[in-house]
């Protein structure tokens, strides 16, 4: 992240980007994710998570912490309290349910002029932004990120360090089906766990234990239906449901069988 900050004036490349790595070492694997992509391991038909998602709901109260500490970074524009709902100001000396960077549930308070700015973390689920710009909270780059129309820079609050998990292959005997699966978003917003696990289970049996290319078949039919069909109404999935809109990035990797080291 810090390379990333010191290139891009030289390279002018704006932006950022999430993060997922896997590095198998000793006979471990150490899964390393931050951002939104998601891994996991499939083995005997069982769901094993790798890593979850870091979005403005996941780490809402780190994210509020560092507002509490430093208000400044708030612009004046933000408060680092969350409501249900925005705050009106005929609703001002009212008492309205609220958390703050302490609490996982919630209590009341009287409305104060400070509560009727923005919230630091506004929207619910996919729909949830920090300063209502940003919907990832780890990740590289995105160093001159700033609020629209606004001199506040919106880094602070993201961080580049990873979450790690690991898991020791050498404890299990694995079979040729057994896989890891790493995808960015676009596959996991349209397709949740079970749903992958049974397209794995559906596209390995077709093939042969000892065909390398059944794993790469397996990631493209992941990415095809999670895309969908190009109908009137955009891209839909085989249940007429909106297909994923973002990047969809798949890789299927297998833990047993052929190949295999461990």
């Amino acid at each position: 992240d810090d390379q990333i900050e010191r290139e891009r004036a030289s390279q002018h490349l704006p932006g950022g980007c999430c993060a997922l790595a896997a590095v198998y070492l000793l006979g471990k694997f150490y899964v390393a994710n931050a951002g939104d992509s998601r891994a996991i391991i499939i083995r005997n038909g069982e769901i094993i998570p790798m890593s979850r998602e870091f979005t403005p709901e996941t780490e809402r109260q780190r994210l509020q912490f560092l507002a509490f500490l430093r208000p400044e970074l708030l612009g004046k524009e933000f408060t680092h309290l969350e409501f249900p709902r925005r705050i009106q100001p005929k609703e001002l000396g009212k008492k309205m349910l609220y958390r703050d960077q302490n609490m996982n549930g919630w209590a009341y308070k009287k409305v104060e002029e400070d509560d009727l700015k923005f919230p630091l973390i506004y929207g619910e689920g996919k729909k949830a932004r920090v300063m209502a710009t940003i919907g990832v909270t780890r990740g590289l780059g995105d160093h001159d990120l700033k609020v629209f129309s606004s001199n506040i820079y919106i880094k602070p609050f993201l961080s580049c360090f990873p979450e790690v998990r690991v898991y020791d292959l050498t404890q299990y005997e694995h079979c040729p089906d057994d896989v890891l699966v790493l995808g960015t978003d676009g596959l996991w917003d349209v397709t949740n766990d079970k749903e992958v696990a049974s397209v794995v289970m559906e596209v390995l049996t077709s093939y042969e234990p000892n065909d390398p290319c059944r794993y790469t078949m397996v990631a493209q039919e992941l990415v095809v239906r999670s895309r969908g069909v190009l109908k009137e109404r955009g891209w839909r999935l085989a249940n007429d449901k909106l297909g994923s809109g973002d990047d969809i990035s798949v890789f299927v990797i297998p833990l047993g069988g052929p190949g295999n080291y461990t």
